[in-house]
């Protein structure tokens, strides 16, 4: 049974999907199920697996839905003698401790606009594990000397590519083109897609007018949650290898849940327009 739970945990990574792995990491007494068996839960509700039915796979099961949530491995106790065994009729004598871990492949990074900020960011971001992609109008930017290490670089009209990219609920986009008509075309054309991450280069002042555009436009955010702008924790940064520092750590934050959640970490979120005062410079990504 763990082999089709391990083709299919490939299967997930190998597509860029989301969902759980729930493994049975300590018995005693009698059990259902020994150490190691393995069921696999996805973000849409399928299971591949067992770990040994019963109302306890069912709370192990929401269980693993929520740490798909929180992004947050979870030790699960289980006493087989309990309530919720009864119910099940598998009354065997027994605990059981479940490890209940969140399993994603490496994220994909959409860096919108090719310009020195991009560059620093693409190289640096390859590094530590995000799956880069580059898409500019310019083959003098856009191209494989400069992003060597990107998974994929496009030269095509911004817009219309991402209107036509299919880009996962689990996918960072970074915006960094070269002037504010640029941004606004890309934020347009992204703010209505699931988006693990968004991020936006430029002053307040900036994001509050482009924001105010879409909403013109009668275009709502998808996720402003999930929307960073000014992009990049306020670290100082003025360099462009700086900047391109400031917006990783933010993507690093984000991926291992540091940045989200606030409700429930305690960790302030940043949010459309951060409460605090930003030093880096915001010109654009030219």
């Amino acid at each position: 049974m763990n082999e089709e739970v391990f083709r299919a945990v490939h299967d997930v990574l190998e597509r860029g999907e989301s969902a759980a792995l729930v493994t049975i990491i300590s018995t005693q007494g009698s059990t259902p199920q020994r150490i190691g068996a393995k069921m696999l839960v996805y973000a849409d509700g399928r299971t591949v697996g067992t770990i040994g039915g019963g109302c306890y796979e069912n709370d192990a099961f929401w269980k693993a839905r929520r740490a798909l949530d929180t992004r947050k491995p979870l030790v699960a106790k289980y006493e087989l003698t309990d309530d919720i065994a009864e119910e099940s009729g598998l009354i065997c004598g027994g605990q059981m401790d479940v490890y209940i871990e969140p399993l994603e492949s490496s994220p994909h990074l959409y860096l919108v606009g090719a310009g020195h900020v991009s560059y620093h960011l693409g190289r640096l971001a390859s590094t530590v594990g995000f799956r880069v992609h580059v898409i500019d109008d310019r083959d003098k930017f856009s191209n494989k000397d400069r992003f060597p290490d990107a998974m994929e670089v496009v030269v095509d009209n911004i817009p219309e590519w991402l209107e036509k990219a299919s880009l996962s609920p689990l996918a960072y986009a970074v915006i960094l083109t070269r002037g504010h008509t640029h941004d606004l075309d890309a934020l347009r054309a992204l703010a209505t897609q699931d988006l693990r991450y968004l991020g936006l280069i430029g002053s307040k002042a900036k994001v509050t007018r482009l924001h105010e555009v879409l909403r013109e436009e009668g275009i709502t955010i998808e996720h402003p949650d999930r929307l960073h702008a000014p992009v990049g924790l306020d670290i100082g940064a003025i360099s462009p290898e700086e900047i391109a520092v400031s917006i990783l750590a933010e993507l690093i934050a984000v991926k291992y849940g540091k940045l989200e959640g606030a409700m429930d970490s305690g960790v302030k979120a940043l949010r459309w327009i951060p409460p605090v005062k930003r030093t880096t410079p915001v010109a654009a990504d030219s």
